[in-house]
């Protein structure tokens, strides 16, 4: 059975909601990709006494324990001061960590403060983890099960250090055997019907699945074991992609990430040598944003007056005429082989009013001819901007992934 993981965070503005907590999100991947058993995140605030206790809860019913913050040169940093009381085992003056800490400022031609020379406090016996883009040294020991980390808040620090030193520590430490982990990333289905598509597919007792929603898109994860047959998963992952069925936009795996939607539709224009060009009106430039970089996009332009579909919705031969001269008009010009024409009808009350909804068309010319979609997006001013720039851009990768 793989090794038991908490990740405990320290920091007021963490309990408190100031900071949003991405150090725990990052290490709880990383550390179940590894192959632990991730079974608890706990956030305490700077009172020396919650952080005393917690500490030697951990210590009774964890193997390994990640911990994040606290470690600064203030008075409310009190993680080191902490894990003294808690273990007892006094801080000891480590000059190598000091040197450090000095070397930083210099670097920098800034003055040290004294203050900072706490950081280089650490409890007796530590192994000490350099950290080259900070003050804050992160400092390692075992007291009885478990085996603590203790890294600094800043996230770009808590990193570096994990990627450069960490990871290594844990893989020679413990005894691993990562899972496979397959995400089947989705677009315009929601949870609840992802489930009910995916109940009549019996999962082997081992297999966890579960779903995460996001801004950009629904995943569907499934974590095999990592003695899984290999043969007897890619049956099953896709049977699953079988039964959501185009919704599906990529499948991400240990070995072959697929990124986002954007990043799958980029991979689609390059493979197959396609250009295009955008004419945005909901999205209001959004969709080129997503494409940003991409060689394929010959041109983008958002015009409002010229992309907004006639309020009359019986009268759907207007809109599919304005469609086509815009999408010719800009094929001419660009010499695009694709080009996607996004209309919405509904006037500016209905398109900032959270409570009221739009009709969306995406219009995309090829050189078969024309395709059409439509869609009705409600939400806030940004999220029908955000779901307007996603539903044009999932229209064109069906149609490369010949899924319409």
């Amino acid at each position: 059975m793989n090794p038991t993981l908490e990740i405990f965070s320290q920091g007021e503005e963490v309990v408190t909601g100031q900071t949003v907590d991405t150090n725990a999100a990052w290490l709880a991947q990383e550390s179940v990709q590894l192959g632990f058993n991730v079974t608890r995140h706990t956030a305490v605030g700077d009172k020396l006494g919650d952080l005393v206790g917690l500490l030697r809860e951990i210590a009774t019913r964890a193997d390994c324990c990640l911990c994040t913050g606290g470690l600064g040169p203030t008075s409310d940093d009190l993680t080191a001061e902490a894990v003294a009381e808690a273990f007892a085992l006094p801080l000891q003056f480590d000059p190598v960590a000091y040197a450090q800490i000095e070397r930083f400022f210099n670097f920098r031609n800034r003055p040290m403060a004294a203050i900072n020379r706490k950081q280089a406090l650490l409890p007796a016996g530590a192994r000490r983890i350099d950290n080259d883009w900070g003050t804050a040294p992160g400092f390692a020991l075992q007291y009885q099960r478990c085996w603590f980390v203790f890294l600094p808040g800043v996230p770009s620090e808590m990193r570096h250090l994990f990627d450069e030193s960490v990871r290594t520590l844990l893989t020679d430490r413990f005894s691993l055997q990562p899972g496979q982990l397959i995400t089947l990333k989705t677009l315009g289905i929601g949870e609840s019907d992802l489930q009910t598509v995916l109940a009549p597919i019996a999962l082997p007792e081992q297999v966890q699945l579960g779903f995460r929603a996001g801004i950009e898109h629904v995943e569907t994860k499934l974590l095999f074991p990592h003695d899984f047959p290999r043969q007897h998963m890619t049956e099953l992952v896709q049977a699953m992609a079988q039964a959501i069925g185009a919704y599906v936009f990529g499948i991400d795996g240990p070995d072959a990430p697929v990124g986002d939607l954007a990043d799958v539709v980029n991979t689609l224009m390059n493979a197959q040598q396609r250009t295009a060009a955008f004419v945005e009106s909901a999205s209001q430039g959004l969709l080129a944003a997503k494409c940003i970089g991409c060689n394929w996009l010959l041109e983008t332009r958002f015009n409002r007056a010229e992309a907004q579909a006639p309020q009359n919705p019986a009268v759907t031969a207007d809109w599919w005429e304005l469609a086509k001269n815009l999408a010719a008009a800009t094929q001419q010009r660009s010499g695009a082989d694709l080009v996607l024409v996004q209309l919405y009808q509904g006037d500016d009350a209905l398109f900032h009013d959270k409570d009221l909804s739009i009709v969306l068309y995406n219009v995309l010319l090829t050189t078969e001819g024309f395709r059409e979609q439509s869609h009705t997006i409600n939400g806030t001013l940004k999220r029908k901007q955000n779901q307007a720039a996603l539903l044009a851009l999932d229209f064109l990768r069906r149609y490369l992934q010949d899924k319409n």
